[in-house]
């Protein structure tokens, strides 16, 4: 509620007041004489001698008054006293020689000996409170006094919901002891109903409240409260008292208020708001908004409004200082800001670097203040550094995950991580996986903000045992990866990630030439690299927007002789917002392998479709070229079972895909489309499209969406199965 003050003309009214004329004798107020033979016998009149007589006469009082002078300074005169007159004498000294009748006055009465004992102690007192009827009745003697609320005038003014949210006689459950209660519950809804009115601006709005019984129930009570808003008051006039700023209307600038407004709560109270929001965004990050005053005139229903503000210094960016238990010397924590030395102070980075602090997980509490130093630099900015407090936290975490995916099996995984075993933000991260169709483990050594703000540096050694109708495979990796990523904080436009891969893998997979399966050795150096340009609007659960990704990486295989290659992959995905609740979102991926043979290729380094992140509907890996498993033979038709067939990868792959993603709350359903295969040659053709269907369950989470897919191949071949079930946590894509 906002404060004010009304500016009023009052007119003053002169009141006579009558005077009561003196009488010798006054009768008790309230009564008459009584008469007849039961009236009570009185004492003889005494009649007065000096009756009508004044005491003063006039002339004498007004003699003795003092003369008026010009002087409303002078001392006031003594007023002399009037001579006495020879019949107001006579009658002063016969009533003073007049004897005292007797029986006049009543005789004193004997004192009562109650009144001489010692008071009782409290002690012994009954303090117990009393009872009502509501507190002592129970079962059908209990009071059943139930009523309905009618509220009037506001809905005009939209304000019957708030009032709802607010209103004691609605907080009471239509249901009261008695009457009174209702009564007070009524009495206090009033005053809510003037509180809401004058929160927009409607300051000579009444309200009243009735209470009525409903005629055709027994025991029901109707609870109206009436309100009327009256005019509504604007601004006058509107004053801001405060320091020369650069540029000279930058407070009234964001004071977001003109003449002829509302004298509105909110919008007062926001325009206010967006003072201190803004200030500190452009150089003042000490202001301070005094209190506001608005002066109401009744007349004619407008207000002047006057807001006094301190903006304090203008200032600029100083260095870092910092205190308290340490996690982070000043050298590190200069990683940190995105602002250099003497530049305009803005708020909203002195909050980045807090919340870029928050997300290491390395401080029990951090905050960053900005400090006056009094120094003023070149261009007429005061100097304000930066007070990060620090206390440690917890550097060690446990995590895990888990999934399944038809033609994957079931995989969970687990992790250790110590964030600052090599201080600054060297961590260590020990890996395990564990699954129906592989297992593995891992340790990583990462540096992250290393040298740069999101920039990490990672060294990855791991064993990794794969079992899929395509391959089987131990596999030794050694990987090395700088990269420059989004965060939560910050999502960045364009990311990028470069590295090297130094890998030994031991494959079983088809031998066209020998026409069997057989293990086979290979040795792998790879320098994958990979930009994006990211115009989502979110990382794990993105509704408008699009991101490009571009992948390549030069390698070379090592398996009875040395073969130089290159894999590629385009992808571009897209969000598009059709309402609230409802986002369309698609993909385009397309990869190529170029410079060997398939046969050549490690079966782990070959494209394969289909599973939860590729055509769904179909099993993982299941799409593109086919090798039997055994001799085939076909039937009578000249088919053959497809179902001994397995996947043995190509060079190329395209894939499709469209979702229509309806969230409600914390739920979602996505209906989806999918469409791709895998190919033999380099490029992918676009023939053969295999395509799935299928719906998704979504449970939206703070670190994800909870994924659920049921997809079924739309053209399925011999030997695919009839439902997919894909389990992870993100989205598809």
């Amino acid at each position: 509620m906002l404060g004010f003050r009304f500016r009023r003309r009052h007119l003053l009214f002169a009141t006579a007041l009558a005077a009561v004329p003196a009488h010798g004798q006054m009768q008790t107020p309230g009564t008459a004489p009584a008469t007849g033979p039961d009236a009570p016998r009185t004492s003889p009149t005494v009649t007065d001698p000096q009756g009508d007589t004044p005491i003063v006469p006039d002339a004498a009082f007004d003699a003795a008054l003092p003369p008026i002078v010009d002087d409303i300074d002078a001392p006031l005169e003594p007023v002399a006293t009037p001579p006495a007159t020879p019949a107001a004498t006579a009658t002063t000294t016969q009533a003073a020689q007049a004897p005292i009748v007797e029986g006049a006055l009543p005789p004193p009465t004997a004192a009562d000996p109650v009144l001489a004992q010692p008071l009782e102690p409290l002690g012994s007192f009954d303090t117990v409170p009393l009872q009502t009827v509501a507190d002592t009745a129970t079962g059908e003697d209990a009071p059943d006094i139930r009523y309905v609320v009618d509220v009037r005038g506001l809905d005009p003014l939209g304000l019957n919901d708030e009032f709802k949210s607010l209103s004691a006689l609605n907080e009471g459950g239509g249901k009261a002891d008695n009457a009174t209660q209702i009564s007070a519950r009524a009495r206090e809804d009033e005053r809510l109903a003037l509180r809401l009115m004058r929160s927009l601006g409607y300051y000579d709005g009444t309200a009243i409240s009735t209470i009525e019984n409903v005629p055709t129930e027994k025991n029901r009570i109707r609870a109206i409260v009436s309100a009327t808003p009256g005019p509504l008051y604007t601004l006058g006039s509107i004053t801001v008292t405060t320091q020369a700023t650069t540029p000279p209307d930058l407070v009234r600038r964001e004071l977001a208020l003109k003449v002829g407004d509302p004298i509105e709560a909110a919008r007062i109270q926001g325009a206010e708001a967006n003072v201190s929001l803004k200030l500190p965004q452009q150089g003042y990050p000490f202001v301070k908004v005094g209190e506001r005053d608005i002066l109401l005139d009744e007349a004619v229903h407008k207000g002047d409004y006057t807001l006094p503000v301190d903006t304090g210094p203008r200032s600029s960016f100083g260095v870092l200082r910092t205190e308290g238990d340490p996690v982070f010397a000043l050298d590190h924590l200069n990683v940190f800001p995105r602002f250099e030395a003497g530049q305009l102070y803005d708020n909203r980075l002195a909050d980045d670097l807090r919340e870029a602090l928050v997300a290491t997980a390395l401080f029990s509490t951090v905050s960053v203040e900005p400090v006056r130093t009094g120094r003023v630099a070149p261009d007429g900015t005061e100097a304000v550094d930066l007070l990060v407090r620090q206390t440690k936290g917890p550097a060690r975490s446990l995590s895990g995950s888990g999934g399944f995916g038809t033609g994957e099996g079931l995989k969970v995984e687990g992790a250790f991580t110590h964030r600052n075993l090599f201080s600054p933000e060297g961590a260590l991260i020990a890996t395990a996986i564990a699954g129906t169709q592989q297992r593995g483990a891992s340790a990583t050594f990462r540096r992250s903000n290393a040298g740069k703000r999101d920039r990490t540096v990672s060294l990855t050694a791991g064993v990794l045992y794969q079992s899929y109708d395509a391959f089987n495979a131990y596999t030794g990796t050694i990987a090395g990866r700088i990269a420059y990523d989004s965060t939560p904080i910050w999502q960045k436009k364009f990311t990028y990630a470069y590295g090297f891969e130094l890998t030994g893998t031991a494959e079983e997979a088809y031998d066209f030439t020998r026409q069997e399966r057989r293990r086979q050795t290979y040795g792998i150096f790879a320098l994958p690299a990979q930009a994006v340009f990211d115009r989502s609007d979110s990382l794990l659960n993105p509704t408008k927007g699009y991101r490009l990704k571009l992948n390549l990486s030069p390698e070379t295989s090592v398996s009875g002789g040395v073969r130089p290659y290159a894999r590629t992959m385009v992808e571009a995905t897209g969000y598009f917002p059709v309402s609230d609740r409802l986002v369309i979102a698609g993909r385009v991926r397309a990869g190529g392998i170029f410079g060997i043979d398939r046969d050549d290729l490690a079966p782990s380094r070959r494209y394969y479709g289909g599973g939860g992140g590729s055509v769904r509907g179909y099993g993982f890996q299941r799409l593109g070229p086919v090798e039997p498993l055994n001799a085939l033979t076909p039937d009578e038709d000249g088919n053959v079972d497809l179902a001994d067939l397995r996947p043995v990868g190509g060079r190329s792959i395209n894939e499709f895909a469209i979702e229509a993603r309806y969230r409600f709350g914390d739920f979602g359903i996505v209906p989806f489309l999918d469409a791709g295969n895998a190919y033999e040659g380099s490029f992918p053709t676009g023939k053969d499209l295999r395509y799935g269907a299928g719906i998704g369950g979504r449970i939206y989470t703070n670190f994800g969406p909870l994924r659920v897919d049921v997809a079924t191949p739309l053209n399925p071949r011999e030997g695919d199965g009839k439902v997919a079930l894909y389990i992870s946590i993100g989205q598809a894509f």
